[in-house]
């Protein structure tokens, strides 16, 4: 079956499947912390943070890789801090990495904050008066509970940065071998005359990928459910 790919192609699947595997790494810590201070978290600028996190939602994605170019890019003020330690991200795999990242954070958030929200904290208050510490109590009692909430966070994330195109292609354009993922390798094809069987096919696989991933996720989340479930019975 791989032989009816050409080489970019594969090459271009494997790139997109690097770039969303890392950025969905990436974000899962911040994420965690993130939707925790948007649950839980009393402070002064509540709004504005939970309005900064969303706004990927709502920007054109254009607009999101351009501000990342901006800040990121070898002249801007990020980017030149990150290039005296030897990290460029403009025009690399890694910041198409970093603008998958940012498009699939705020679904990461949403559903990692309902998770947490779904968490008895009765069951946290318990814990705390038998003597344990907060962290002690986060680790045994709400990680556990909330981690429905993360596999379905994480696995949204992924299937955001498989499909990611607009913020990816103005931060790192679309370079073969090094920058070309998934859907710019698509985009090339509808580009060119020819391209509408290798656009075809990309489209195929990246159908394939987007359902198994949501199908993957609820399947986990579900399982996680059922054991949690089960242990706390």
């Amino acid at each position: 079956m791989l032989d009816a790919f050409t080489p970019d192609e594969l090459a271009a699947i494997r790139l997109s499947l690097r770039v969303a595997f890392w950025a969905t790494l990436g974000s899962l810590p911040l994420g965690i912390g993130v939707a925790w201070l948007l649950a839980r978290g009393r402070f002064p600028g509540k709004v504005l943070l939970d309005g900064l996190v969303h706004m990927p939602l709502v920007l054109p994605p254009v607009v999101t890789g351009y501000v990342l170019l901006l800040l990121f890019g070898r002249n801007g003020p990020l980017g030149k801090l990150l290039g005296e330690v030897g990290i460029v991200l403009a025009f690399d795999w890694k910041g198409a990495a970093l603008a998958c990242a940012v498009m699939g954070f705020p679904l990461l958030v949403r559903a990692v904050r309902l998770g947490l929200e779904a968490v008895d904290q009765g069951l946290e208050e318990a814990a705390a008066t038998l003597g344990a510490a907060p962290p002690l109590v986060f680790l045994t009692v709400t990680l556990p509970l909330m981690l429905p909430g993360i596999v379905a966070g994480a696995i949204l994330c992924f299937a955001k940065a498989l499909g990611e195109f607009g913020a990816t292609i103005t931060f790192v354009s679309n370079i073969p071998g090094r920058t070309q993922t998934l859907p710019s390798a698509l985009y090339s094809y509808t580009q060119v005359p020819g391209g509408d069987a290798g656009a075809l096919r990309l489209t195929i696989v990246a159908a394939v990928l987007a359902v198994a991933a949501l199908v993957a996720s609820e399947m986990l989340a579900r399982r996680v459910r059922r054991r949690v479930e089960g242990r706390d019975g």
